[in-house]
């Protein structure tokens, strides 16, 4: 892996390492605690802080999904979620940015040759941070790849665009999707300078909006044949690649939630008026208010605990891989995700209904769980529910594919 090292310039001063799943949580806990105050100052704003991403980089979290005979802590999968999930509370941008780094490495973990994941596992533990260009715009058919991979001597060309390129300015590495000459699917890892590499700042959807999510221009750039990775073997129909991912993605919208509930109960509890119409002095006296919290409550507690089953049965996948296991996992975090972006949009909607129209005031910045609950679910589809019902009634597999 010389020739990419090299391209990639010097490591950056170590990160902390993270041996246990506990000491994860407590390093996502203090991160989190450290961003909250300027998170909705920046997505008020639209301000991308490369500031907070090294912070992130800086504080050993990339590093504690690599598997622990390259040196990582391999933490398990209910806690990487919870990882995901307590960033995704202060910031859902800044949760969704690892997500997309940890879904890169399980590429690696599944597919990597020996040399590469012993080169790449060393950058995630010193803190590099890895982005995706992998969707494209104006296809045929969601998924579609006309990025293409030719070959150039002893090693290959890319040229191509990539859309919603998640964090893709902020990271050391890109990991680019394209087609091989005998249409494979491969995931080429190349360093965000790479001469030919163009990223734009174009991010312009409501939500989320410090994802920093790209468009990527890949103009002719070289990749050395070391960096490729053949993604087609992360796809078999035991692997744990699209469960793995859209748990992640379910620990984003996790966070959304608690987030929009924490907000729900601090402005009805210190700043919401009575209604005179029921003979309630505050919203927090007000019986309907009352069991629409409970209600909130309770649904947030059962998608914490369908993200948390789900993940367990990631982990059996990954432990003892089989098709049975990968489909158990599969159908498991196919519910939590459902669940947890269902939860998301009613915590954001009853803030807004309890709280009334002064917590519409652009400064709080309200809406923002509103935006984030409603953007986020959208990057992958979440209306599963035929295919848990197909699973259950009819015992179909779901295909393997980067939702399943």
């Amino acid at each position: 892996m010389s020739k990419v090292i090299n391209l990639a310039g010097t490591l950056r001063a170590v990160s902390p390492y993270i041996r246990t799943e506990d000491e994860a949580i407590e390093v996502a806990k203090a991160l989190a605690n450290e961003i909250r105050t300027e998170s909705n100052r920046h997505d008020r704003q639209s301000i991308l802080s490369h500031h907070t991403l090294e912070r992130v980089a800086q504080s050993g979290i990339l590093g504690i999904s690599v598997p622990t005979e390259y040196g990582g802590a391999d933490i398990s999968n209910p806690f990487l979620a919870e990882v995901v999930a307590l960033l995704s509370e202060v910031d859902s941008s800044i949760g969704q940015i690892p997500q997309n780094h940890f879904h890169i490495l399980e590429v690696l973990r599944l597919a990597g040759s020996e040399e590469q994941k012993r080169s790449f596992f060393a950058r995630a533990l010193a803190g590099d941070h890895f982005a995706n260009a992998f969707a494209e715009k104006n296809i045929e058919a969601a998924g579609a790849i006309t990025t293409r991979l030719v070959p150039d001597g002893v090693g290959y060309r890319i040229s191509g665009q990539k859309y919603y390129s998640t964090s893709a300015l902020f990271a050391d590495w890109i990991a680019i999707i394209a087609q091989d000459p005998e249409d494979r699917t491969v995931m080429a890892i190349v360093p965000r300078q790479t001469e030919g590499l163009d990223i734009m700042g174009d991010r312009a959807g409501f939500g989320q909006k410090t994802t920093a999510g790209c468009t990527v221009i890949i103009d002719n750039i070289y990749v050395s044949a070391d960096s490729v990775i053949a993604h087609d073997r992360a796809l078999q129909q035991s692997s744990t690649l699209g469960s793995l991912g859209q748990l992640l993605h379910a620990a984003v919208d996790l966070g959304v939630a608690r987030a929009a509930f924490a907000d729900m109960l601090d402005f009805v509890g210190t700043r919401s008026r009575g209604n005179p119409n029921i003979d309630a002095e505050s919203t927090n006296a007000d019986p309907w208010a009352i069991a629409k919290t409970g209600s909130v409550a309770i649904k947030i507690e059962a998608a914490a605990a369908l993200v948390e089953r789900a993940g367990r049965k990631v982990d059996v996948a990954q432990v003892s891989p089989s098709i049975p296991a990968a489909s158990d996992a599969s159908v498991a975090v196919a519910a939590a995700k459902i669940f947890t972006a269902e939860a998301a949009l009613e915590a954001a909607n009853t803030l807004l209904e309890l709280a009334g129209a002064s917590a519409t005031d652009e400064t709080l910045n309200l809406d923002r769980h509103w935006h984030n609950a409603g953007n986020h679910p959208v990057d992958d589809p979440v209306h599963w529910y035929h295919a848990v019902g197909d699973f259950h009634l009819n015992g179909k597999i779901p295909d393997t594919n980067l939702q399943f």
